[in-house]
């Protein structure tokens, strides 16, 4: 008879993947419920993920899960390489890149899609739910779909860097308040290759961003 223990296999991080992937949403800003909506589980399984993660990784709060600056030990971010060069450069200034994504809301996903697709004739990425997605020759056009309630005339700025823990450290060091720590909101399974974003406001209140894709 085999003593292999019973159950699920030890995972070599400190976060299991369904833990890294509700910290990714709750980093994001989203609530319980939303979590819970998006993954098809309850509340109670989002409040007790975040709980283990809370406890796992020692802070005093799920709320402090926000601004904790951590990512999977197999994330290309958390790579040693790419490390040692964020540590390097914490001195050196940063280069903002081309403007990555602009984000707007809109009342229907579906009318969006069709508008923008067939009279605006933009090339469509993909929808996701609630989200479109649009190519504007190199800079990504973003929709939301939101009730009637919360719809305002909105955009939000993404610029994009190389490093997106060197350019959150450095603009911290130059007195910007971000909304949390970076964090990952979407993987593409085909190539490997993660998107991060850390959020911010100018003087405004106008929400600006940072964005990363990071190869695998």
């Amino acid at each position: 008879m085999s003593n292999r223990s019973r159950g699920r296999p030890r995972h070599p991080d400190v976060l299991t993947p369904t833990e890294w992937s509700v910290l990714d949403m709750y980093r994001h800003g989203m609530a319980r419920r939303a979590i819970a909506w998006r993954r098809g589980v309850s509340e109670y399984a989002v409040r007790y993920h975040l709980r283990n993660a809370t406890s796992k990784l020692g802070l005093a709060r799920t709320q402090d899960l926000r601004h904790w600056q951590g990512s999977p030990a197999t994330s290309p971010v958390n790579a040693s390489e790419r490390r040692s060069r964020r540590y390097k450069a914490m001195d050196s200034e940063i280069q903002l890149g081309e403007l990555a994504q602009v984000s707007m809301l809109c009342r229907s996903a579906t009318a969006t899609e069709t508008w923008y697709r067939d009279v605006l004739r933009l090339p469509h990425i993909f929808t996701f739910g609630a989200l479109v997605f649009f190519d504007m020759n190199g800079t990504r056009l973003y929709f939301r779909e939101v009730p009637e309630k919360q719809f305002r005339a909105s955009s939000t700025l993404y610029f994009a860097v190389d490093d997106i823990n060197v350019a959150t450290d450095l603009l911290k060091g130059r007195g910007v308040k971000f909304q949390g720590a970076p964090h990952m909101i979407y993987k593409d399974d085909a190539t490997g290759v993660e998107e991060w974003f850390s959020f911010f406001e100018d003087p405004d209140g106008n929400t600006l961003a940072l964005l990363a894709r990071v190869p695998s």
